[in-house]
């Protein structure tokens, strides 16, 4: 691995709020409570979502012997369990458009795709 490998983590989280930022502020455009909070919302789901994974995963690579597979896949059932919840309670309680929704769910995947083709290129 090089060093450029060892920071991946970071620059996708950084570029995540970059991401965000940008997709809050484009809906503003809709001068939509519910969408610019839908945005928000799921974005800000998807990150906390992201960040826990990768500390689930670190702590699994970094000392196997202490957490074992059956912990983590516990973490992973209870981590879908609070995202989930989350979601239903935003669609259903908290008044979020659900197409603005899914829109702050792709901040990671969006980070992904430029990650992916800015090491391309």
């Amino acid at each position: 691995m090089t060093s450029r490998d060892d920071q991946l983590l970071k620059e996708i989280g950084r570029l995540n709020w970059v991401v965000l930022v940008l997709m809050v502020l484009g809906s503003l455009f809709w001068q939509s409570k519910p969408v610019t909070f839908g945005v928000a919302a799921g974005g800000l789901l998807v990150i906390f979502n992201f960040g826990w994974l990768g500390r689930s995963l670190l702590k699994v690579i970094g000392s196997p012997q202490t957490f074992s597979p059956q912990g983590f896949k516990r973490n992973y059932f209870f981590r879908l369990l609070v995202v989930g919840s989350a979601i239903y309670l935003l669609l259903v309680r908290g008044g979020v458009h659900p197409l603005a929704l899914v829109t702050g769910l792709s901040v990671v995947v969006v980070s992904l795709l430029l990650t992916t083709v800015k090491r391309f290129y």
